[in-house]
């Protein structure tokens, strides 16, 4: 039987040869009056029979797996085309690292710093931080407030920095500790809405940055001044500028404000000399600006923003002095173990040459991190060679070499036998015939310029007869692997507060944890899963002209990239862009909404398009897509929908058990159908733009082993606004989350927003 393709056209195709096992059987029968006359009895309990029916199943055996021959010309096809089975992908996500109370000074943090999971009866998981940092004090510039929140350079700024000499270098923190010596200073002017404060910070020295900082900032204030506000859930908003934008999540905690909403209602017990502190978490991405006023340094603002839920300030607070402290810094950190200075091997001399990688699978090398192949000659010489993915344009003088990531075979330029060596000899063979010499031809040699005469190719003609790709390593060189990483999987993929183990202790460096679960993290391609883009790649191949193009490239650019959808519709469109929305997120098959992901799939926690993801693929498209066109790549707008059913089950399924196992299937069933990524009908990500209807979920649900109708169903939206998420009240039969919207769904773990869905059981009237 031949192999079939289900993911190919079903086009005819017959059988190289598809006689039956019955065929065979007959044709062994029919065979045996001619051979054997003297055989006349064919009754299936003879002998005879059973050894024609054992060899008849023999040769169908043989004969299938005969048929089998076009599936592996598939995969030789595949190697033809150069496709490679892709390495899997480490999971990111952003470690931070406290300090103890007392340190001498800036603390240092080093590139490929180790960070593990507990160890709970399975093995633990480890992440390396990607980058050395540097962290000090900050140095507080500038001191501003506003009556809205507007940018700076389109405001009015109200500037409470505290007066100097101008012979003096910088601003002490003593003078900031006692900023309001001689008045208060209001902090939102007229109590406001978006009326706020912004202090400007600089690095201590050149080597330290305040990206990533977890600062401490202490108030010095009076209780009470602040009135009208509940001090438990303060109108207020902290942010930093990121660089392209006000980040907002820098709050990690309520409790992290210990001033109240500078309301001061906590700090009885302490005295306004001592102040009250707010922790604040800085992005990792945080560059020093002006925003327009030529106040350069990293800003920070706090916005009067109250709510329906949180009443605004009748009185606006105030405060007398500040200072500012690092108390811990941030990094990015992948899942991966680095392997330092392996000996490869000690070269032969020999083109060709392949060696094996101790660890695998071998992640993406990165030059920055000595993350390459070096040669130490035995004159003590040592030469840096640099890695390629083939050698079809590598010249013998070229110092190349390349490594299978997924196997960690690698191979240095081989030397190819050209065809040119058979016309040599068919035109040796036909001279030494014409002047009748009489030699032994595996020992002849003509002469060559003879045969130059004639026209034939002959070893004269420099690399005719072979030709070596990359440079040959010299014999007796030793072989170095510098550095290089392994790891990588959806076993990454470990939720918030789990990587708290440090491998190797770090002065000054109290604990570590990661606030957000780390993600991105994919296993390694299959053999299916190379197969499934051949049709992708013969019709684009690397450039991008259509919007499906640009879909496929962007899809190819990272394993981390689940969907992408180029906007084509005349309103999200403008001449020479083209706008991308890209869903990143976990392999499909790795996602158990029985398990791991029974509470469905929070959008900003597992489909948040990352700074790192999204310059890597905008580098990758932007060299493959026709000049003068730019890529945008952004987020789709995700609205959540809550569901709520009245189930009438079947007799039989009413008892306690029934019912249990009945709710756990129903609520897999709609987190798996309401997701961006195994939703909808096709169970392939829910399609951009369509809404989600009533009738979706009764034909969902029915066809659950067990119920038998839908008393009610409602469906309530949940939406986000710059203070998070929240549900609405009342119920729709439909909702459409836009044209560049998809449907997800989750169960929160605030009680407050309230998105899970609910499942309740009725009685059959």
């Amino acid at each position: 039987m031949m192999e079939e393709f289900d993911f190919l056209p079903d086009l005819p195709k017959p059988n190289l040869d598809d006689r039956s096992f019955k065929e065979l059987v007959n044709e062994c029968l029919l065979r045996i009056p001619r051979y054997c006359p003297e055989w006349t009895e064919y009754h299936p309990s003879d002998p005879g029979i059973t050894l024609i029916e054992l060899f008849s199943w023999l040769t169908h055996q043989m004969l299938m797996r005969f048929n089998q021959v076009p599936l592996r010309n598939y995969i030789i096809f595949l190697e033809l085309l150069g496709i490679r089975l892709q390495p899997p992908v480490p999971a990111q996500t952003i470690l931070t690292f406290y300090f103890t109370k007392v340190r001498p000074g800036a603390v240092k943090i080093l590139a490929q710093t180790e960070v593990s999971t507990v160890r709970e009866n399975k093995q633990t998981i480890v992440f390396a931080t990607q980058k050395q940092i540097v962290v000090d004090n900050p140095i507080i510039k500038y001191f501003f407030t506003a009556k809205n929140d507007l940018e700076p350079v389109k405001t009015q700024l109200k500037d409470y920095t505290p007066k100097v000499d101008r012979s003096e270098e910088q601003i002490t923190s003593e003078q900031w500790w006692n900023m309001g010596t001689y008045e208060d200073v209001i902090l939102f002017e007229d109590s406001r809405p978006k009326s706020c404060f912004y202090i400007v910070l600089d690095d201590n020295n050149l080597d330290s940055s305040l990206a990533g900082n977890v600062l401490s900032i202490t108030f010095r204030g009076e209780a009470a001044r602040a009135t009208g506000i509940n001090p438990n859930n303060p109108p207020i908003t902290w942010e930093a500028w990121d660089g392209e934008g006000w980040e907002n999540n820098i709050l990690k905690d309520r409790e992290d404000d210990r001033t109240q909403g500078f309301s001061f209602d906590n700090s009885a017990n302490r005295s306004v000399r001592e102040g009250t502190e707010v922790l604040l978490h800085l992005p990792v991405q945080m560059p020093k600006t002006s925003l327009g006023i030529d106040r350069k340094g990293y800003w920070i603002r706090c916005v009067n923003k109250p709510t329906q839920s949180q009443p605004g300030y009748t009185n606006s607070p105030s405060i007398i002095g500040l200072s500012v402290k690092t108390i811990g810094c941030a990094v990015r950190a992948s899942q991966c173990i680095q392997i330092n200075r392996e000996l490869l091997g000690v070269s032969n001399g020999k083109a060709g040459q392949t060696f094996q990688l101790r660890e695998t699978p071998v992640l993406k090398r990165q030059r920055e991190l000595k993350e390459y192949i070096e040669i130490k000659l035995i004159d003590e010489r040592v030469e840096i060679w640099e890695e390629v993915e083939n050698f079809a344009n590598s010249t013998a003088e070229d110092s190349h070499y390349a490594i299978d990531s997924r196997t960690g075979i690698v191979q240095f330029g081989p030397l190819i036998r050209e065809p040119y060596a058979l016309k040599v000899k068919t035109q040796q063979r036909e001279e030494a015939q014409t002047s009748l010499k009489t030699v032994r031809w595996e020992y002849a040699r003509p002469d060559q310029r003879s045969l130059k005469a004639a026209g034939a190719e002959t070893d004269l003609d420099k690399n005719i007869l072979e030709r070596q790709y990359g440079k040959i390593v010299p014999l007796g060189a030793e072989i170095y692997m510098v550095a290089y990483r392994t790891g990588g999987g959806s076993k990454g993929n470990v939720k918030a507060k789990t990587i708290e183990v440090l491998k190797s202790s770090i002065p000054y460096i109290k604990s570590v944890t990661n606030y957000e679960p780390a993600r991105g993290g994919v296993d390694a391609e299959s053999l299916t899963d190379a197969m499934l883009k051949v049709p992708q790649i013969l019709q684009s191949r690397e450039s991008a002209v259509t919007p499906s193009d640009f879909e496929n490239v962007a899809r190819k650019a990272d394993k981390r990239v689940a969907r992408a959808h180029c906007l084509t519709d005349p309103e999200s469109t403008t001449p020479g862009v083209a706008r991308l929305l890209i869903v990143p997120g976990v392999d499909r098959i790795g996602i158990d909404f029985e398990g791991e992901f029974a509470r469905g799939m929070k959008p900003t926690e597992y489909f948040v398009l990352d700074p790192q993801l999204k310059e890597d693929v905008g580098y990758y498209l932007q060299e493959r897509i026709p000049l003068g066109i730019k890529a945008y790549l952004e987020e789709p707008y995700y609205i959540g929908v809550k569901v709520e059913i009245e189930v009438i089950l079947e007799p039989g399924y009413n008892d306690l058990e029934a019912k249990t196992e009945i709710r756990d299937r129903l609520l897999a069933s709609l987190y798996r159908f309401l997701n961006p990524l195994t939703g909808g009908i096709e169970g392939l990500g829910w399609v951009l733009g369509r809404p989600v209807y009533a009738s979706d979920i009764v034909s969902l649900c029915r066809n659950i082993t067990g119920v038998r109708d839908l008393e009610t169903v409602n469906l309530f939206k949940v939406s986000r606004d710059n203070l998070g998420w929240y549900c609405s009240e009342i119920p729709e039969q439909a909702i459409a989350p836009g044209k560049r919207g998809l449907i997800s769904s989750w169960d929160d773990e605030y009680e407050t927003v309230r998105s899970g869905h609910v499942v309740n059981f009725v009685k059959y009237s």
